[in-house]
């Protein structure tokens, strides 16, 4: 239920259909990456930020999810650190996020990439719309840590992110430009979604119902995503400001994080 709920095509970009060829082939892909979550989060990195052509600004979609995450091996009694773009690191200053400085990836025990450009065939970063993006990427990290058997999630929404690859051939029957925009980066884990914040949320939760304890429970979405929008965050599909993600109006976004919460509540018998 949790894998389907975050898998809603709201956005009709075609990861709906994706995500059900997907499912066939790893029917466990959610509740596997949850139980290598919780297993690997002594030091754990998150990989967050998705610049938006042409004005390369962040946007809300992936930051959220970090910091959920984020929150989430705090209370498991894990170390985490948040690399991301100066504008996003601004925006999540004030949740208490420790934030990655120098990078010395065989250091960690897990990486965690939400919502960040992975590198097509050609070796360049492409928006949904086949806009070449031009900031830094994080990439690099994830194909790293892969080299030293550190393991590997990656959340994505459009097949355009790091470790989207592991479906790539799917990208580009079902994706718009997929052949163009597929990133060819492999993860250990991949988690679709149709909002990569979402598919965060998805991997807390089922890492909740595994833990025995609600770790989304005091999740405040509505506090998050005006926070990033107030910082100078745009929404991806409006490439403008604005209290919504991937095009869709906040309250979407907070109906899903409490059907999530309910649903973990109902696993857990309570």
């Amino acid at each position: 239920m949790i894998a389907h709920l975050v898998n809603t095509d709201v956005g009709s970009r075609g990861i709906g259909r994706l995500y059900l060829d997907y499912r066939i082939r790893n029917f466990h892909f959610l509740e596997d990456a949850a139980e290598t979550f919780l297993n690997s989060l002594e030091r754990t990195l998150i990989l967050t930020g998705f610049p938006i052509p042409p004005s390369m600004t962040p946007e809300t979609d992936g930051p959220p999810g970090a910091l959920a995450v984020a929150k989430a091996v705090e209370k498991l009694g894990g170390r985490v650190e948040v690399l991301s773009y100066p504008e996003v690191m601004g925006a999540l200053g004030s949740f208490g996020v420790t934030f990655a400085g120098y990078v010395d990836i065989s250091s960690y025990s897990l990486v965690v990439a939400i919502e960040t450009p992975g590198r097509a065939v050609d070796g360049r970063y492409y928006s949904m719309s086949g806009m070449e993006i031009t900031r830094e990427a994080f990439d690099r990290l994830v194909i790293e840590a892969r080299e030293y058997g550190i393991p590997t999630i990656a959340v994505g929404d459009g097949g355009n992110e790091a470790g989207m690859g592991n479906v790539r051939d799917l990208i580009e029957l079902y994706i718009p430009l997929g052949e163009k925009i597929a990133s060819v980066v492999e993860v250990d884990h991949l988690i679709t979604a149709g909002v990569s914040n979402w598919g965060a949320y998805g991997l807390v939760a089922q890492a909740s119902i595994l833990a025995g304890t609600n770790l989304l429970a005091d999740w405040d979405e509505e506090k998050v995503v005006k926070a990033l929008t107030s910082a100078g965050l745009i929404d991806g599909v409006r490439k403008k400001p604005s209290e919504s993600v991937d095009g869709i109006g906040l309250e979407v976004h907070k109906e899903v994080v409490e059907l999530l919460k309910v649903l973990v509540n109902d696993a857990l018998g309570g």
